[in-house]
């Protein structure tokens, strides 16, 4: 999954998909706000890095955004928000680790997280549309935008255009919810996709391929060290008799399940504030393990619950990763106004998270069908 994020944005192939957004989107005003939304979903179903995201959207949507009139806080609000949902979104390098470290079923995992991404996204499009409506100076004048409105030969070129993303997103996630393939051979189609694109767009070469490859392999050995050190923590807190002594104060606490849920998502969400997800998550989850079990949550539900907390960790002043990776992308941005930004749409993450924690199906229903 690694390496298909690193070709595809390597390889500049994405700016067709771009595109195609755009003419789809059409003329409504604020549109570049909504191709924002829309491309940062669709990137996530493509490479699952949202500081990936955060960075491609900060040098290549948001000068022209600026340029054409757009609210700098509402756009960098757009972008930062929209690229924490590929975390959530399948392929989700950091629902695999999870997944890992907690034994939960990969494949459930990663389809658990589509209807969330989507319910997200959702929200932050109506909460768009409701900034523009009570303040249209948020957004230019539609003829400030477009000169022409795009007919239904160039939606359908356009759609033809993006046609080999689309069955790359097939090739992960359609092979893995047929059940033909597990998520690491899914992986390895994707990648042929990946491949495939580059080459029908002439961006393939052997230097891409190369860099590409040794950046994949150097972030993946990375990611299976912390693995596998966490393992070893996890080996360490059973035999010492940690983990079980731990759990049972936790669960003799005098507080409904309820209200323990929301302490065990409530630390997460404040601790990816201040240090990294993948370190944070070789702490946390194997001391969470055994107390998931003990209360009897859906594993699946719980544990998409915490990704979307340390998820929006990302974007959450002072130190969120994703934050920063847009300031390092995005010329003239200053930090005041990516953290003013981020609020908003944090707030929004909150309230997907209680819908989410109201109706559980909307997590568990794509999984269980598996």
């Amino acid at each position: 999954f690694i390496l298909l994020g690193e070709l595809l944005f390597r390889s500049g192939t994405i700016d067709a998909l771009l595109n195609t957004v755009d003419v789809l989107v059409g003329r409504v005003r604020g549109r570049q706000y909504f191709v924002s939304i829309a491309l940062s979903t669709l990137f996530g179903a493509l490479s699952g890095a949202a500081m990936g995201v955060a960075a491609m959207l900060g040098r290549s949507l948001f000068p022209s955004m600026i340029k054409r009139g757009y609210d700098v806080k509402l756009s960098i609000g757009t972008m930062l928000a929209g690229a924490s949902l590929a975390p959530i979104i399948p392929p989700s390098i950091l629902a695999i680790i999870i997944g890992t470290l907690a034994d939960v079923s990969i494949a459930k995992l990663l389809m658990a997280g589509i209807l969330p991404g989507l319910l997200l996204s959702g929200l932050f499009v109506i909460y768009v549309l409701l900034r523009i409506h009570f303040n249209p100076s948020l957004a230019p004048p539609l003829d400030d935008e477009s000169k022409t409105k795009p007919n239904w030969n160039d939606k359908l070129r356009a759609i033809t255009q993006s046609l080999p993303f689309i069955v790359i997103i097939f090739s992960i996630m359609g092979v893995i919810f047929l059940g033909i393939a597990t998520p690491s051979e899914a992986a390895a189609t994707g990648v042929f996709g990946a491949l495939l694109t580059a080459a029908i767009y002439k961006k393939l070469s052997w230097k891409l391929t190369w860099e590409a490859t040794g950046s994949a392999a150097a972030v993946g050995a990375m990611v299976l060290a912390i693995m596998a050190s966490s393992k070893m923590f996890s080996q360490i807190l059973a035999f010492t008799g940690a983990t079980k002594s731990l759990t049972l104060a936790i669960t003799s606490l005098p507080v409904s399940d309820m209200s323990m849920l929301l302490v065990m998502l409530l630390l997460p969400f404040i601790l990816c504030m201040f240090i990294d997800q993948i370190a944070l998550m070789l702490v946390i989850i194997p001391i969470y393990e055994p107390v998931i079990a003990s209360l009897g949550f859906d594993p699946v539900w719980f544990w998409t619950l915490f990704l979307i907390n340390i998820t929006v960790g990302g974007i959450t002043p002072p130190f969120g990763y994703t934050m920063f990776a847009f300031i390092g992308a995005a010329e003239g941005v200053s930090i005041k106004d990516v953290f003013a930004a981020s609020w908003p749409f944090v707030g929004l993450f909150i309230l997907g998270t209680a819908i989410l924690i109201k109706y559980p199906s909307i997590i568990t229903y794509l999984s269980s069908l598996l």
